[in-house]
Protein backbone atom coordinates (compact mmCIF):
# COMPACT_ATOMS: atom_id res chain seq x y z
CA UNK A 1 0.00 0.00 0.00
CA UNK A 2 1.04 3.59 -0.67
CA UNK A 3 3.09 5.61 2.21
CA UNK A 4 0.69 7.36 4.68
CA UNK A 5 3.57 10.02 5.96
CA UNK A 6 5.68 12.18 4.53
CA UNK A 7 8.97 11.41 3.70
CA UNK A 8 11.95 12.91 4.23
CA UNK A 9 13.07 15.38 1.52
CA UNK A 10 16.42 14.58 -0.23
CA UNK A 11 19.60 16.55 0.50
CA UNK A 12 19.85 18.99 -2.47
CA UNK A 13 23.13 20.64 -1.38
CA UNK A 14 25.19 18.45 -3.75
CA UNK A 15 23.35 19.45 -6.72
CA UNK A 16 25.24 19.59 -10.48
CA UNK A 17 24.10 22.90 -13.06
CA UNK A 18 22.81 20.68 -16.18
CA UNK A 19 21.75 23.73 -18.01
CA UNK A 20 22.13 27.32 -17.21
CA UNK A 21 20.31 30.09 -18.26
CA UNK A 22 21.22 32.26 -21.17
CA UNK A 23 21.71 35.22 -19.11
CA UNK A 24 21.54 36.14 -15.11
CA UNK A 25 18.52 37.61 -15.06
CA UNK A 26 14.76 37.13 -14.42
CA UNK A 27 12.82 35.95 -16.92
CA UNK A 28 15.80 33.64 -19.08
CA UNK A 29 15.06 30.02 -17.86
CA UNK A 30 16.41 26.31 -18.30
CA UNK A 31 14.46 23.57 -17.46
CA UNK A 32 11.60 21.47 -17.64
CA UNK A 33 13.58 18.73 -17.92
CA UNK A 34 11.88 15.09 -18.80
CA UNK A 35 14.39 12.41 -18.29
CA UNK A 36 14.86 8.99 -19.66
CA UNK A 37 18.12 6.17 -18.64
CA UNK A 38 18.52 3.23 -21.59
CA UNK A 39 20.15 0.46 -19.69
CA UNK A 40 20.45 -1.32 -23.20
CA UNK A 41 22.64 1.05 -23.85
CA UNK A 42 23.52 2.78 -21.14
CA UNK A 43 22.72 6.38 -22.00
CA UNK A 44 20.24 9.58 -20.34
CA UNK A 45 18.09 10.99 -22.77
CA UNK A 46 16.81 14.53 -21.50
CA UNK A 47 14.35 16.94 -23.03
CA UNK A 48 14.78 20.84 -21.63
CA UNK A 49 13.32 23.97 -22.30
CA UNK A 50 15.13 27.00 -22.90
CA UNK A 51 12.81 30.82 -22.41
CA UNK A 52 13.53 34.45 -22.43
CA UNK A 53 11.43 37.08 -21.09
CA UNK A 54 8.35 37.72 -22.15
CA UNK A 55 7.78 40.70 -24.92
CA UNK A 56 11.70 40.36 -25.55
CA UNK A 57 10.50 40.73 -29.59
CA UNK A 58 7.44 42.61 -29.32
CA UNK A 59 5.55 39.01 -29.02
CA UNK A 60 5.55 37.92 -32.87
CA UNK A 61 4.71 34.09 -33.04
CA UNK A 62 8.15 33.95 -35.23
CA UNK A 63 10.14 35.72 -32.38
CA UNK A 64 12.60 34.56 -30.22
CA UNK A 65 10.48 35.40 -26.40
CA UNK A 66 9.06 33.18 -23.73
CA UNK A 67 9.56 29.28 -24.63
CA UNK A 68 11.88 29.73 -27.86
CA UNK A 69 13.66 26.55 -27.80
CA UNK A 70 13.28 22.81 -26.33
CA UNK A 71 15.76 20.16 -27.57
CA UNK A 72 16.40 16.65 -26.77
CA UNK A 73 20.31 15.91 -25.45
CA UNK A 74 22.26 12.37 -24.38
CA UNK A 75 24.72 11.70 -21.73
CA UNK A 76 26.79 9.05 -20.59
CA UNK A 77 27.01 10.36 -17.05
CA UNK A 78 23.92 11.78 -16.31
CA UNK A 79 25.47 15.06 -15.90
CA UNK A 80 27.13 16.41 -18.95
CA UNK A 81 24.83 16.66 -21.97
CA UNK A 82 25.04 17.25 -25.55
CA UNK A 83 22.43 18.06 -27.59
CA UNK A 84 21.24 15.70 -30.58
CA UNK A 85 17.80 17.41 -31.63
CA UNK A 86 16.20 20.93 -31.12
CA UNK A 87 13.53 23.12 -32.54
CA UNK A 88 12.97 26.93 -31.77
CA UNK A 89 9.31 27.86 -31.74
CA UNK A 90 9.05 29.23 -35.04
CA UNK A 91 9.16 26.14 -36.48
CA UNK A 92 5.96 25.26 -35.17
CA UNK A 93 4.55 29.21 -35.78
CA UNK A 94 3.98 29.41 -32.14
CA UNK A 95 3.79 31.91 -29.36
CA UNK A 96 5.62 29.26 -26.63
CA UNK A 97 6.40 25.83 -25.99
CA UNK A 98 7.04 24.34 -22.20
CA UNK A 99 7.69 20.49 -21.63
CA UNK A 100 8.71 17.94 -23.88
CA UNK A 101 8.43 14.44 -23.07
CA UNK A 102 10.23 11.29 -24.89
CA UNK A 103 9.33 7.60 -24.88
CA UNK A 104 11.03 4.15 -26.71
CA UNK A 105 8.69 2.15 -27.91
CA UNK A 106 8.86 -0.73 -30.53
CA UNK A 107 12.04 0.07 -32.03
CA UNK A 108 11.31 3.84 -32.22
CA UNK A 109 11.26 7.07 -30.47
CA UNK A 110 7.76 8.95 -29.31
CA UNK A 111 8.63 12.99 -28.96
CA UNK A 112 5.57 14.16 -27.26
CA UNK A 113 5.56 18.20 -28.17
CA UNK A 114 4.03 21.05 -25.69
CA UNK A 115 3.39 23.94 -27.26
CA UNK A 116 0.70 26.93 -27.80
CA UNK A 117 -1.54 26.29 -30.72
CA UNK A 118 -1.30 29.18 -33.39
CA UNK A 119 -4.82 28.50 -34.53
CA UNK A 120 -6.29 29.26 -31.09
CA UNK A 121 -3.96 30.02 -28.75
CA UNK A 122 -4.49 27.45 -26.40
CA UNK A 123 -1.82 24.89 -24.90
CA UNK A 124 -2.03 21.50 -26.74
CA UNK A 125 0.39 18.28 -27.12
CA UNK A 126 2.00 16.52 -30.44
CA UNK A 127 3.82 13.40 -30.53
CA UNK A 128 6.38 12.90 -33.52
CA UNK A 129 8.11 9.37 -34.12
CA UNK A 130 11.64 8.76 -35.45
CA UNK A 131 14.05 5.97 -35.25
CA UNK A 132 16.63 7.61 -33.56
CA UNK A 133 16.00 10.87 -30.54
CA UNK A 134 18.36 12.95 -33.43
CA UNK A 135 15.59 12.41 -36.04
CA UNK A 136 12.29 14.24 -35.65
CA UNK A 137 10.72 16.10 -38.26
CA UNK A 138 8.32 18.46 -37.36
CA UNK A 139 6.40 17.80 -40.38
CA UNK A 140 5.10 14.30 -39.74
CA UNK A 141 3.60 15.30 -35.61
CA UNK A 142 0.30 14.16 -35.41
CA UNK A 143 -2.33 15.21 -32.86
CA UNK A 144 -2.54 13.63 -29.11
CA UNK A 145 -4.58 15.80 -26.81
CA UNK A 146 -5.76 19.26 -27.62
CA UNK A 147 -7.89 21.72 -25.93
CA UNK A 148 -11.24 21.25 -27.99
CA UNK A 149 -10.44 17.78 -27.79
CA UNK A 150 -9.93 17.36 -24.02
CA UNK A 151 -13.19 20.12 -23.43
CA UNK A 152 -10.48 22.60 -21.49
CA UNK A 153 -8.77 25.44 -22.11
CA UNK A 154 -5.82 23.96 -22.71
CA UNK A 155 -3.63 20.61 -22.11
CA UNK A 156 0.16 20.86 -21.52
CA UNK A 157 3.31 19.44 -19.70
CA UNK A 158 3.06 15.85 -20.56
CA UNK A 159 4.59 12.96 -18.43
CA UNK A 160 4.41 9.28 -20.06
CA UNK A 161 4.42 6.21 -17.93
CA UNK A 162 4.37 2.30 -19.44
CA UNK A 163 2.35 -0.09 -17.42
CA UNK A 164 0.41 -3.37 -17.75
CA UNK A 165 1.06 -2.63 -21.75
CA UNK A 166 0.15 0.73 -22.17
CA UNK A 167 1.39 4.55 -22.08
CA UNK A 168 -0.43 6.49 -19.85
CA UNK A 169 0.17 9.99 -20.41
CA UNK A 170 -0.39 12.37 -17.53
CA UNK A 171 -0.93 15.89 -18.59
CA UNK A 172 -1.98 19.21 -17.09
CA UNK A 173 -4.86 20.74 -18.20
CA UNK A 174 -6.58 24.47 -17.59
CA UNK A 175 -10.00 24.00 -16.10
CA UNK A 176 -12.39 27.02 -16.49
CA UNK A 177 -13.60 29.59 -13.58
CA UNK A 178 -16.98 30.83 -14.28
CA UNK A 179 -16.47 33.48 -17.25
CA UNK A 180 -18.08 35.04 -19.84
CA UNK A 181 -17.22 34.92 -23.56
CA UNK A 182 -15.64 37.91 -23.41
CA UNK A 183 -13.65 37.02 -20.64
CA UNK A 184 -12.84 33.83 -22.60
CA UNK A 185 -12.00 35.57 -25.36
CA UNK A 186 -9.06 38.16 -23.55
CA UNK A 187 -7.83 35.11 -21.10
CA UNK A 188 -6.53 33.35 -24.49
CA UNK A 189 -5.84 36.82 -26.13
CA UNK A 190 -1.94 36.35 -24.85
CA UNK A 191 -1.69 32.72 -25.34
CA UNK A 192 -0.95 32.21 -22.09
CA UNK A 193 -3.97 31.63 -19.58
CA UNK A 194 -2.04 30.18 -16.77
CA UNK A 195 -1.37 33.74 -15.81
CA UNK A 196 -4.76 35.07 -15.69
CA UNK A 197 -6.03 33.63 -12.50
CA UNK A 198 -9.62 32.51 -14.72
CA UNK A 199 -8.76 28.97 -14.48
CA UNK A 200 -7.24 26.38 -11.95
CA UNK A 201 -4.61 23.37 -13.46
CA UNK A 202 -5.51 20.13 -12.22
CA UNK A 203 -3.66 17.24 -13.72
CA UNK A 204 -5.88 14.95 -16.10
CA UNK A 205 -4.77 11.15 -17.78
CA UNK A 206 -5.44 9.68 -21.12
CA UNK A 207 -4.29 5.85 -22.01
CA UNK A 208 -3.10 4.77 -25.39
CA UNK A 209 -1.97 1.13 -26.91
CA UNK A 210 0.55 2.44 -28.79
CA UNK A 211 1.33 5.83 -27.49
CA UNK A 212 -0.04 7.60 -30.70
CA UNK A 213 -3.75 7.61 -30.36
CA UNK A 214 -4.99 8.33 -26.77
CA UNK A 215 -8.23 7.98 -25.33
CA UNK A 216 -9.37 9.87 -22.35
CA UNK A 217 -13.00 11.37 -20.70
CA UNK A 218 -13.81 14.68 -21.62
CA UNK A 219 -13.33 17.33 -19.90
CA UNK A 220 -13.36 16.69 -15.65
CA UNK A 221 -13.63 12.87 -16.06
CA UNK A 222 -9.98 12.70 -17.25
CA UNK A 223 -8.86 14.41 -14.17
CA UNK A 224 -6.89 12.72 -11.36
CA UNK A 225 -5.20 14.84 -9.31
CA UNK A 226 -7.47 18.28 -8.22
CA UNK A 227 -5.93 21.29 -7.31
CA UNK A 228 -6.09 21.20 -3.37
CA UNK A 229 -7.16 23.91 -0.70
CA UNK A 230 -3.92 25.98 0.41
CA UNK A 231 -0.56 26.31 -1.27
CA UNK A 232 -1.34 23.96 -4.16
CA UNK A 233 -5.13 25.34 -4.97
CA UNK A 234 -4.14 27.00 -8.25
CA UNK A 235 -2.15 23.87 -9.61
CA UNK A 236 -1.28 20.64 -9.19
CA UNK A 237 0.91 19.36 -12.11
CA UNK A 238 2.70 15.82 -12.19
CA UNK A 239 5.56 16.07 -13.30
CA UNK A 240 6.88 12.08 -12.65
CA UNK A 241 5.47 9.08 -11.44
CA UNK A 242 7.14 5.66 -9.86
CA UNK A 243 6.51 2.55 -7.99
CA UNK A 244 6.59 3.29 -4.20
CA UNK A 245 7.72 -0.70 -3.47
CA UNK A 246 4.42 -1.57 -2.27
CA UNK A 247 2.34 -1.53 -4.84
CA UNK A 248 1.35 1.52 -5.40
CA UNK A 249 2.66 4.86 -6.67
CA UNK A 250 4.18 7.97 -5.98
CA UNK A 251 3.74 11.19 -7.87
CA UNK A 252 5.74 14.50 -8.03
CA UNK A 253 3.85 17.12 -8.91
CA UNK A 254 3.96 20.76 -8.52
CA UNK A 255 1.86 23.53 -6.95
CA UNK A 256 0.55 26.69 -6.24
CA UNK A 257 -1.80 29.02 -4.44
CA UNK A 258 -2.48 31.10 -7.16
CA UNK A 259 -1.71 32.35 -10.38
CA UNK A 260 1.06 34.95 -9.08
CA UNK A 261 2.88 31.43 -8.66
CA UNK A 262 2.42 30.31 -11.79
CA UNK A 263 6.24 30.67 -12.99
CA UNK A 264 7.44 29.78 -9.16
CA UNK A 265 5.73 26.35 -8.39
CA UNK A 266 6.87 24.26 -5.66
CA UNK A 267 7.03 20.09 -5.43
CA UNK A 268 4.62 17.98 -4.05
CA UNK A 269 4.37 14.19 -3.43
CA UNK A 270 0.73 11.75 -3.83
CA UNK A 271 0.23 8.66 -3.66
CA UNK A 272 -2.14 6.28 -5.63
CA UNK A 273 -3.24 2.83 -6.07
CA UNK A 274 -4.41 2.84 -9.37
CA UNK A 275 -2.74 5.82 -11.39
CA UNK A 276 -6.29 7.31 -11.27
CA UNK A 277 -7.32 8.06 -8.08
CA UNK A 278 -4.41 10.54 -6.13
CA UNK A 279 -3.58 11.86 -2.88
CA UNK A 280 -1.50 14.40 -1.51
CA UNK A 281 1.15 13.77 1.23
CA UNK A 282 1.75 17.33 1.94
CA UNK A 283 -1.32 19.46 2.12
CA UNK A 284 0.66 21.79 4.44
CA UNK A 285 3.02 23.25 2.58
CA UNK A 286 5.28 21.76 -0.91
CA UNK A 287 7.99 19.16 -0.12
CA UNK A 288 10.54 20.50 -2.03
CA UNK A 289 11.52 24.21 -3.22
CA UNK A 290 11.82 23.61 -6.90
CA UNK A 291 9.80 22.69 -10.07
CA UNK A 292 9.62 19.95 -12.53
CA UNK A 293 11.19 17.49 -10.98
CA UNK A 294 11.85 14.06 -12.79
CA UNK A 295 13.61 11.22 -11.38
CA UNK A 296 15.00 8.05 -13.02
CA UNK A 297 17.06 4.89 -11.29
CA UNK A 298 20.09 4.34 -12.99
CA UNK A 299 23.68 2.81 -11.96
CA UNK A 300 22.80 2.08 -8.25
CA UNK A 301 21.51 5.36 -7.92
CA UNK A 302 18.64 8.24 -8.09
CA UNK A 303 18.99 11.06 -10.53
CA UNK A 304 17.14 13.53 -9.81
CA UNK A 305 16.56 16.34 -12.08
CA UNK A 306 14.49 19.85 -11.57
CA UNK A 307 14.11 23.27 -12.46
CA UNK A 308 15.24 25.83 -9.77
CA UNK A 309 15.01 29.54 -9.51
CA UNK A 310 18.66 31.26 -8.67
CA UNK A 311 19.29 34.57 -6.24
CA UNK A 312 19.50 36.72 -9.72
CA UNK A 313 15.86 35.56 -10.83
CA UNK A 314 16.48 33.40 -13.66
CA UNK A 315 15.99 29.90 -13.39
CA UNK A 316 18.43 26.68 -14.10
CA UNK A 317 18.46 22.78 -14.73
CA UNK A 318 20.04 20.72 -11.83
CA UNK A 319 20.83 17.40 -11.21
CA UNK A 320 21.09 15.37 -7.85
CA UNK A 321 22.81 12.23 -7.86
CA UNK A 322 21.17 10.84 -4.68
CA UNK A 323 21.30 6.99 -2.76
CA UNK A 324 17.39 7.11 -1.77
CA UNK A 325 14.61 9.16 -2.44
CA UNK A 326 11.42 9.80 -1.04
CA UNK A 327 12.25 6.72 1.28
CA UNK A 328 12.94 3.69 -1.98
CA UNK A 329 16.07 2.34 -2.85
CA UNK A 330 17.43 2.72 -6.58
Amino acid sequence: MPPTALPTPPDLGGSIVVRAPERPEPGYWAGCPSIRYEADRDRFLLTYRERRPRGLDGGAGGGRDRGWRCAVAESTDGVEFRDLWSVERAELDSPSMERFALLRRDGSYLLYLSYVDPADNRWRIDVVRADSPDAFDLATRTPVLTAAGTGTEGVKDPYLLEHDGAVQLFATVSRARAFSPEERAAAHADADIHTTGLTVQPSALAVSPDGLRFTAPAGRGSEVLDVGAGWDAYESRITAVLPDGRGGWLALYDGSADAGGNYEERCGLAVSTDLCDWRRLDEDGPWLGVRYADVVAARGSWYLYYEQTRADGAHELRVAVLDEFAGLRP
